[in-house]
């Protein structure tokens, strides 16, 4: 029976599986750490500076650095042996928390570990996914990746919660060392579940590596326009939802808790209730409901109509899973890390850009108008790129299994 007429695995069914258990719990651990950090260095800066710029940047100025990561030593994620890399990662994210939690380092200091950081976020991404890619089954991956996306969602909003909690009773510096801690607990678990496993790449890794391989990934046109709309489509509606404090200060609150609660139902349903041919088939309308809700705003509705549309439109985002699954079947299994890390770095660089754009047409702009402005153009790049996209579905690898087992 092919795989991709199988009803996908549930969550519970992955966790028995002992290498994805300790992989899942490691990432669970490093998000944690790095919300919680994040939170501290954000806190820092804005009771230092009081400048809203450099604590916005202090909070998600990582992410621009994601995209050199990729450019540079992303085959490093398939070049080199995977568990020794994400053991060598946490490491880094490890000492990096360590010396935040001095008190004596200066600001200029602690905004260059934030960018060593984020320079590695990539490469941990990508050696993650490559990871979970082969330990997974080809039918089970985008159970997997649903699994750790809500996971993402739900535990960067509990941190940021715990991490307004702790600093009623810690210092920011005290709040890095409880990051640290999590780091090293993670890296614990990886080592001690985790299995070491062959490298995919023949060639050395490398920077002449990393370019060959992306420019091979980017002469595809069925990958091309995969990462276009992985990457921009949801980026722009990242800039709207950047927005939201803007729009309505005193209920912005309220807008971003629909945003990330549409996006955890979006995800469980289609990782977990669809099967390949259902999720192929729901990409574009997904993409679609990613944008289209947002329109409203140039129209300033009340709160509930609000509430409702950006809880729909939050849902759109799990039009990853499909994209990305049609990603990986197009993918040779021996670069399959760099490209997951690819898209990876590409989506936190588009969503970087797109809050940026946004805030920068506020400006000068109603940030109503903004928002509908901006889903707009989401929208024209979903519709433009609509053909590009399905036959990228229709061409190689769809409707064969993905994940990693080849």
């Amino acid at each position: 029976m092919p795989t991709h007429s199988c009803p996908p695995p549930r969550y519970r069914a992955l966790l028995r599986d002992r290498e994805f258990a300790g992989l899942y719990a490691g990432f669970t651990l490093s998000v944690a750490a790095s919300t919680l950090s994040g939170y501290a260095l954000g806190s820092l800066v804005a009771d230092r500076t009081g400048s809203p710029f450099l604590t916005a940047v202090s909070m998600y100025g990582a992410t621009f650095a994601t995209v050199l990561g990729a450019l540079t030593l992303m085959s490093v994620a398939d070049g080199t042996r995977p568990r020794r890399v994400l053991i060598l990662l946490h490491g880094v994210s490890l000492t990096a928390l360590a010396a935040q939690a001095a008190p004596g380092l200066p600001l200029t200091g602690r905004f260059a570990l934030l960018l060593v950081l984020g320079f590695f976020q990539s490469l941990a991404a990508g050696t993650r996914m490559g990871l979970v890619a082969e330990i997974t089954p080809p039918h089970a991956y985008v159970t997997a990746r649903s699994l750790m996306n809500v996971t993402a969602g739900g535990v960067a909003a509990l941190g940021f919660a715990a991490g307004a909690l702790l600093l009623r009773h810690l210092t920011p510096y005290q709040l890095f060392t409880v990051a640290a801690v999590l780091t090293a607990v993670g890296l614990c678990v990886v080592a001690t579940t985790v299995r070491e496993r062959t490298v995919r790449l023949t060639r050395r890794p490398g920077l002449r590596a990393t370019w060959a391989a992306n420019r091979a990934l980017f002469s595809h046109p069925g990958r091309r326009a995969l990462l276009l709309n992985l990457w921009v489509p949801g980026g722009l509606i990242v800039g709207c939802e950047a927005l939201f404090l803007s729009y309505t200060p005193a209920h912005a609150g309220i807008l971003l808790a629909a945003a990330s609660a549409g996006m955890l139902l979006g995800d469980l349903a289609v990782g977990r209730l669809l099967t390949a041919v259902q999720r192929g088939r729901s990409a574009f309308a997904l993409r679609v409901v990613l944008a289209a809700p947002f329109l409203l705003f140039a129209a300033h509705p009340p709160l509930p109509v609000l509430t409702v549309a950006v809880f729909a439109a939050g849902a759109g985002f799990a039009a990853t899973l499909p994209l990305q699954e049609r990603l990986l079947a197009l993918t040779p299994e021996a670069v399959r890390g760099q490209t997951q890390g690819v898209d990876s770095a590409g989506r936190l660089t588009c969503q970087g850009l797109g809050a940026a754009l946004a805030g920068g047409l506020a400006q000068y702009g109603d940030p109503g108008l903004v928002v509908a402005a901006l889903a707009v153009t989401s929208l024209t790049v979903t519709l433009a790129s609509r053909r590009a996209v399905a036959r990228a579905g229709a061409g190689e690898g769809e409707g064969r299994p993905t994940g990693g087992r080849a």
